[in-house]
């Protein structure tokens, strides 16, 4: 029978070498903040009960693991990742089954490689710690092992000569059955280089009890945490590296992938073609059959099948482009539907909009949406046909089949298959440039 699970995520670490007044929990990769997806991957691993353990300096960390439904412990002062998870023992109190020690620092472990701790536990191991095998293990508790069970883990600054000969790593992610975790967490002391309360010192006491711990072994890849900007900006490219290769493998064709940035959360179907250049913000999912053209930013947008977008388009929240539709270059979305077949090719600004299918927007075209108060709606009906440079002044209905004149300003409701003309009547004055210059000319020869 499957026990059920916690999982403790520190988050209490002032991030200093960060040099942010964000915490570092905060901080995103892939768009998303690293507090949220330790959360994610929590709950991806089966976990029904979590605890982030904060600190004083980041009250908003707490804000935010309570807005997700964590429950929290302050660490305050911090003593260290052992005097950490004691921290976390009253909100679990009454909790039986297992609890896993997670890092709001390390984004991209995969719900899999957590399953696989949980597991041997299952199997029979008291303790289990996620180590892998690092290239350069300088920094990185030491993994010693024999016998088939992992007999203590050495921090580097600890570690003898033979012990930082060693390659396999801490990454951090310790789990246990809960009650005997923080039983054998009072058995801690602090007497070592830093003054701290370690958590790695949880296995040599429960080695000293005879107790079975052992190593799972995962991918250095996903162990990367983040303690500085360069951290972070290590950890953002391995996740774009890790989305274009998923992408790729899934059928979209990215022509430079290089250059496409995605989020945690982008959704792009098989047969989609991605050129260079490209930005996907959260909240977007692309269709089968379109057609990303280079230096277009998409983000909270819905694009459908066989739809164009770009190049040097911004699809902003709330965009949704039916099927077929084209967005073309220098043109921002927002807030606004675009039936099947719709068009606005080039320099144009829609916003707060209902367009039907198969309409043509002009060059230069805007909605006029925002008073200055309030946001309000353009509605422009099937076939409808608006000529460039036009601004439609919102509330404003365009009928089905409906034209307006290049250059008009509409500020009235347009019927179906009418023409609407809103604009000066030209007046032509023969000669006028010539004796203009003529003039203009005189004066400033005599101002010399």
């Amino acid at each position: 029978m499957t026990k059920s699970r916690a999982a403790i995520i520190l988050a209490a670490g002032q991030g200093t070498r960060m040099k942010s007044a964000l915490a570092k929990p905060l901080h995103a990769v892939g768009g998303r903040a690293m507090l949220d997806w330790t959360l994610s991957l929590a709950g991806g691993a089966g976990v029904s009960e979590t605890v982030v353990v904060w600190g004083a300096l980041s009250p908003a960390v707490r804000e935010r693991a309570e807005a997700a439904g964590a429950r929290t412990a302050l660490q305050d002062p911090p003593q260290g990742t052992g005097h950490a998870v004691a921290c976390a023992k009253e909100a679990l109190a009454g909790f039986e089954g297992l609890a896993v020690v997670l890092y709001a620092d390390t984004p991209l472990i995969r719900a899999e490689t957590i399953e696989s701790v949980f597991a041997a536990l299952e199997a029979g191991a008291s303790v289990a710690v996620l180590g892998f095998e690092a290239d350069d293990p300088t920094g990185y508790g030491r993994l010693v092992e024999a016998g088939g069970q992992l007999e203590r883990i050495v921090e580097h600054k600890e570690a003898n000569e033979a012990e930082r000969a060693i390659r396999l790593v801490n990454s951090g992610v310790l789990a246990a059955p809960a009650g005997l975790l923080f039983d054998l967490l009072s058995q801690v002391t602090n007497e070592n280089a830093k003054g701290e309360y370690y958590l790695t010192d949880i296995v040599a006491i429960a080695r000293s009890r005879g107790l079975s711990c052992t190593v799972v072994r995962g991918e250095e890849g996903e162990m990367l945490g983040v303690n500085s900007r360069a951290d972070l900006a290590a950890a953002e490219a391995a996740f774009q590296q890790r989305m274009r290769a998923h992408a790729l493998a899934g059928g979209v064709t990215l022509t430079a992938p290089e250059t496409v940035f995605f989020s945690y959360d982008t959704q792009i179907a098989s047969d989609v073609t991605v050129e260079p250049h490209v930005v996907f913000g959260p909240g977007v999912s692309v269709a089968s059959g379109a057609v990303i053209h280079a230096f277009s930013h998409l983000e909270g947008a819905r694009v459908g099948p066989d739809v164009s977008v770009g190049p040097y388009a911004r699809l902003r929240p709330g965009a949704v482009l039916e099927q077929g539709a084209r967005v073309g270059n220098f043109v921002e979305v927002k807030k606004a539907r675009l039936g099947a077949g719709a068009k606005a090719n080039h320099l144009t600004y829609l916003g707060d909009a209902e367009i039907g299918a198969g309409a043509n927007i002009g060059a230069g075209t805007i909605t006029c949406n925002y008073d200055g108060f309030f946001k309000h709606t353009t509605v422009i009906g099937e076939g409808a046909f608006i000529g460039s440079n036009a601004a439609l002044v919102a509330p404003v209905t365009i009928g089905k089949g409906a034209m307006t004149a290049s250059g008009s300003v509409i500020t009235q409701d347009v019927p179906d298959d009418a023409l609407a003309l809103a604009r000066a009547r030209q007046e032509t004055k023969p000669g006028w440039a010539a004796r203009f210059r003529k003039m203009m000319q005189a004066k400033k020869d005599k101002n010399r």
